[in-house]
């Protein structure tokens, strides 16, 4: 870390998921080792008999934050991140009046944007015709809008932006609002990933791909490095962090979760879907988040996986996480969030990131449930057997993404 470089820091989360729509409801879950999974069938109009496992968001209502008209105008994708960005400021107990709007960024990914919407007005305009597609398809079908609308509810006027990188875009999406309040460009950001895929056409797209699992026992269905994994469990959801320069924290007093002291981001140039099978972009994004972390690779003793449960992406992680540490990784605690939120596409680098900062916190990881059959090729610590109390030294959060994004951020108490 140069002499110009500041800290920065977690002062606040919301989130939505399929295991709770607060970090607390999602924590308390993740701890009692309670997945969010149900059998549902995806296809009623096709097949109501055939029932699939899916990872639906429960219970979530955003009328106190939206009027009807602004309901109606915003997509879901939308809606998840003001909720959670309000729940966040609020946990962070602040609203940065104090600061220069224009030093205040939002910086929040989505993989897909607006499908819900997309969908709809596709089969309007192909049912209705023309005239009926709504004037608000644009803003609502756009994954830029979430950061846009945050900004303008809360009068954040510094960079806003996107990051889309698949199922990276939330974890690229906090390191790119880390860079940019280390080096000086914000005081504070809201950051992290949304996403709203809960439609037959887009579980459909990745079923088809062979990328949804084969299983439809919701207690085996999404199970990270076990020899019968299948696929994963398709999820939506929304994670967001407010991440602040150290010394504004410290100075109001802040509760601070945990220190981002790194970031990495490669590409495999390899394959659209596939991963490297020799995990060299993954294992090069951990490495690069430790080094500009500035700790030894002995010092991290965490690792939050991907973990999606689909044979490829298990076996070229743990590939990777060997490569980056070598004969330290077998010291590693490994845990996949995703065994019992399923996969939340681009959000869920946003949403596996506050439960890192939670374990840096808290010094507890939750299992990675579901385990049952070791996988010779998987062999790492993967936290198999309940919530584990754990010192967390330094721990690390990674996000791989269709076109061979990898991301990872580094975490560490905030001493």
């Amino acid at each position: 870390m140069s002499l110009n470089d500041r800290r920065v820091v977690i002062t606040g989360m919301g989130c939505v998921t399929p295991c709770g729509n607060s970090p607390k409801e999602l924590w308390d879950s993740l701890m009692a080792g309670k997945h969010g999974f149900t059998l549902e069938p995806w296809f009623p109009e096709e097949n109501p008999e055939e029932k699939n496992v899916v990872a639906r968001v429960k219970n979530f209502d955003a009328s106190a934050l939206f009027d009807k008209k602004e309901l109606r105008r915003s997509d879901v994708i939308t809606q998840y991140a003001v909720y959670c960005a309000d729940m966040a400021l609020k946990d962070a107990k602040t609203d940065f009046k104090d600061l220069d709007p224009f030093r205040v960024g939002c910086i929040i990914g989505s993989g897909i944007g607006g499908i819900c919407t997309t969908e709809d007005e596709m089969l309007s305009y192909r049912q209705k015709g023309s005239g009926r597609v709504s004037v608000f398809t644009i803003t609502k079908m756009i994954g830029n809008m979430a950061a846009g609308t945050v900004a303008i509810k809360y009068g954040f006027k510094g960079s806003n932006f996107c990051v889309t990188t698949a199922c990276a875009s939330g974890t690229q999406s906090i390191g790119e609002a880390f860079r940019a309040i280390k080096h000086g460009y914000l005081d504070a950001a809201i950051t992290g990933g949304t996403e709203h895929s809960d439609i037959g056409f887009c579980y459909a797209a990745f079923n088809n791909m062979k990328a949804i699992t084969r299983s439809t026992d919701v207690d085996r269905a999404s199970i990270p490095f076990d020899a019968e994994r299948s696929g994963f469990v398709l999820g939506d959801g929304c994670g967001l962090l407010v991440l602040e320069e150290y010394e504004h924290a410290k100075a109001r007093g802040a509760e601070i979760y945990a220190e981002i002291r790194g970031y990495g981001s490669t590409c495999d140039a390899y394959h659209e879907t596939s991963p490297d099978p020799d995990g060299l972009g993954g294992a090069k994004a951990m490495e690069l988040a430790v080094k500009e972390a500035g700790i030894a690779f002995s010092q991290v003793n965490y690792i939050n996986a991907h973990g999606t449960s689909t044979h490829m992406n298990d076996l070229t992680e743990t590939k990777a996480i060997k490569l980056a540490f070598g004969e330290h990784a077998k010291n590693l605690a490994v845990n996949s969030t995703k065994s019992m939120t399923g996969h939340l596409l681009g959000a869920a680098g946003g949403v596996e990131a506050i439960v890192t900062a939670l374990s840096v916190k808290y010094g507890k990881i939750h299992r990675t449930l579901g385990y049952k059959v070791p996988d010779s090729e998987c062999d790492l610590d993967y936290v198999t057997e309940g919530a584990r109390e754990l010192k967390i030294t330094a721990a690390l959060s990674n996000s791989l993404g269709f076109g061979g994004h990898n991301g990872c951020i580094c975490l560490t108490p905030a001493e």
